[in-house]
Order: C-alpha cells, then sequence, then structure tokens
C-alpha cells in the first residue's frame, strides 16, 4: 500500500493553505473561541456590530449617494484629490495596468503616521495609503522600475536592482521623513523581479504578464476571482520574507495561533495578496473579461478594518493595557484581532446589504470594503487619535499592513 510522504503532505497542506477558503475556515475557529470567550486577549460583544453596521452605512451614503460603489481596489488611490492619473497615462494596457497595480499593491504596507509625499506639478501633498499610490504611481510612470529606465512598465531585471535608496529618492524619505519599512519595500520588489525572472512562461519577464496568463484560465469569457488569488499566491509567494513554509512552500501571510485545533495551527490571512487581487479585477474587466463569484475573496484583516470594531466595541482588549504596547504581527493577540476582523466583515456584509437595500450579487464584499468599513475605521482613528493612527501598535517590516 502507498503512501503519501512528509514532504508531499505537507505540500498538499500549503496548497489548502494558500486559498480563500482557508482564511475563512481557519479565521471562523478563533472567531467561534471569542463567541465562546475563549479566545486569549480578546472579548466579543456581537451587541455592538448593528451600530457597526449603521456607521459603515451612512459612511457609504456619504460617500456614494447613488450607491455606484466601485471595488476595493489600489484604483481608487491613483485618483486622489480629483484626479484620475492613470486616466491620463497613453498607450495603457493591460499588462501595463498589471505591471502598475502590483508593483504599488507591494509598497502599499503602512507607511507610519510622519510620512509625507508632495506631488510634483499639484503640489499636494499626500500621507499614508494615498502617499504611497500617489509616489508609487509617479515613479512608474517616470520609468523607475523600466530596464530603459522610461517607459511606464516593470521588467523584471529592473525590479530585482531596486534598492532602498532608490526607493528613497521616490518617496521622498529623508531624515524628517521617515517611511516605516524601506528596506523591507525594496527587499519585497526585489524577490519579485527574481520570481518573475524565474519563470517566464507565467510572466515573460514583467509583473503584468500575469494578465495572458489569468486570461488565458478564462471560460467562455469569465474568470473567477479565485483564480486571480491563486495565481498570485502560487506563483508571486515567493517574495514574501521567510516566515512559515510547508514542503518548502512559503505560506506568505500566515501565522501560528494556539487556538487553532489543526495540529498545524495556522491561520493563513493574504492580506496583500488579496488586496492586489481585487486590484486586477478591473484591468481584466476593461480588457473584456468577466469577472466573477467576486465574495469568494475575504475582507482584508488590516488596521482600518480592525479598527472599525475595536474602536466600536465589537471586540474588546481583555487587559488594556495592551493598546499601549508594542506587538509583534506574529503575537497571538495580533493573530487573533485580523482573525476577529476577516470574521467580523463577513458578518456585517448583510447587515450593511439589508440597510441599503442591496442584495450580495448587486454588493458583494468589495464593495462594502471600499464604501464603508475601511473609511469608517479611519474616520474613528481620526475621531479618537491625534495622529489617526491605528489603535494598536505593530512593529512593521514593511511587508503586512
Amino acid at each position: 500500500m502507498s503512501t503519501v510522504s512528509e514532504p508531499e503532505g505537507d505540500r498538499a497542506l500549503a496548497g489548502r493553505l494558500l486559498t480563500p477558503e482557508a482564511v475563512r475556515q481557519r479565521c471562523g475557529e478563533l472567531f467561534a473561541l471569542a463567541q465562546e470567550g475563549r479566545l486569549a486577549g480578546w472579548s466579543l460583544d456581537l451587541a455592538r456590530l448593528p451600530a457597526a453596521a449603521d456607521l459603515v452605512t451612512a459612511v457609504i451614503r456619504q460617500n456614494y449617494p447613488s450607491l455606484e460603489v466601485p471595488f476595493h481596489a489600489r484604483w481608487r488611490h491613483f485618483a486622489i484629490g480629483g484626479i484620475d492619473r492613470w486616466a491620463a497615462v497613453q498607450a495603457r494596457d493591460p499588462r501595463m495596468a498589471f505591471d502598475l497595480a502590483i508593483t504599488s499593491v507591494l509598497l502599499d504596507a503602512g507607511a507610519g503616521m510622519a510620512w509625507r509625499y508632495r506631488e510634483s506639478g499639484t503640489g499636494r501633498e499626500f500621507a499614508r495609503s494615498e502617499g504611497l499610490a500617489v509616489a508609487s504611481f509617479a515613479m512608474f510612470t517616470a520609468g523607475a522600475f523600466a530596464t530603459d529606465r522610461r517607459s511606464p512598465r516593470a521588467d523584471a531585471a529592473r525590479l530585482a536592482g531596486l534598492t532602498a535608496d532608490d526607493l528613497a529618492t521616490g518617496f521622498q524619505v529623508g531624515p524628517g521623513n521617515p517611511l516605516i519599512g524601506l528596506e523591507g519595500r525594496a527587499a519585497l520588489l526585489r524577490r519579485l523581479g527574481g520570481v518573475v525572472a524565474a519563470a517566464p512562461t507565467v510572466f515573460a519577464g514583467r509583473p503584468g504578464g500575469l494578465f495572458d496568463h489569468l486570461a488565458a484560465q478564462a471560460d467562455a469569457g469569465i474568470l473567477p476571482a479565485r483564480a486571480i488569488l491563486l495565481a498570485i499566491l502560487h506563483h508571486l509567494g515567493g517574495i514574501w520574507p521567510g516566515r512559515e513554509t510547508l514542503g518548502g512552500v512559503n505560506l506568505g501571510d500566515c501565522w501560528r495561533h494556539p487556538g487553532i485545533d489543526a495540529a498545524d495551527g495556522l491561520v493563513p490571512f493574504h492580506k496583500l495578496s488579496q488586496w492586489l487581487a481585487y486590484s486586477l479585477i478591473e484591468p481584466l474587466e476593461a480588457a473584456g473579461l468577466r469577472v466573477s463569484g467576486i465574495d469568494a475573496l475575504t475582507g482584508l484583516p488590516e488596521y482600518r478594518n480592525g479598527g472599525l470594531f475595536l474602536d466600536l466595541g465589537v471586540i474588546r482588549l481583555v487587559d488594556p493595557e495592551d493598546a499601549a504596547r508594542e506587538h509583534a504581527p506574529g503575537s497571538p493577540l495580533i493573530v487573533g484581532w485580523r482573525a476577529l476582523t476577516v470574521a467580523l466583515l463577513d458578518a456585517l456584509a448583510p447587515l450593511v446589504r439589508d440597510r441599503l437595500g442591496m442584495t450580495a450579487e448587486a454588493f458583494p464584499l468589495a464593495r462594502v470594503l471600499e464604501g464603508g468599513s475601511w473609511w469608517a475605521g479611519r474616520r474613528l482613528a481620526a475621531e479618537r487619535r491625534a495622529d489617526g493612527g491605528p489603535p494598536l501598535i505593530i512593529a512593521s517590516d514593511g511587508t503586512l499592513f
């Protein structure tokens, strides 16, 4: 009788963890513990969830009175300040859009509260995710990611040689304008260049080659959103810093928690990968494909969505002093917070739809995220903390939040 070797078994488990279903299932396990009052560090008050739905609904109506809400995607940030920067780029094609989205999303981890970017031409100053978007857009269109240093594209060879100094110049980093995780961001793009170069049949020398790989999977012009995420997780997984691996497979944004029943104890989130998957939907649809099953992807476990629930008391710290301490991203407290965020976003979405009179098909989670939950989390942060920062302090390397 044949048996599965340990490496083969580990690789099979890795494959299961690199799915949105595993994100929901493992986060659901920790959510169930919280419902029983057994999730270390956290208490749960679901009676406060309707208030969160009320706030998110109000924010959606304020941001999008017509309720024509786009998907949660990087493209929104490229239009900050009422300027549609992407629309102004000439000779656009889906590969160029993929190049831009992939590089910009990978640079989108938290910037810190002190960093600012002043846009040439407009003189406008931007911070946080919008600033990172405008800065990365300017670098992209100036050819900073291209081999010829002129073209608006990204090439594997150029990315593989990108330095922290290159990013510091593009992001206007200096002694009075620090950016968290600068070297981590540069290293991430270098690894992106290496991964892309190593898989010519998938990428053809540039991140944007992933468009052709995905388009070839479409059936009658329809591509499941899940397929976008799986392609990102499997073909770009090697870019993530060394964290958890199984059978030689890099699991990326996946962390251990003692509350998980499975022997491996792992909780996957794939936050930046899912943010990227959401951001690749529009270029695919602009090219004539239809993306289906968008709700197969999960909510994003980052500090705006997580802050929404913490600031409104849907979840509470058992020890209030934890709010003043710095936490490693792999600590049980932070893993638990992120898991609760994923599960609570799934619970929040139908309440918001009911209040808006919308169906799940017309108003998937990607619209709930963009229209309201992320913005509501930011609004609460601005009201409750002088710097508008997250409710918990997390040690960041520029590759996670």
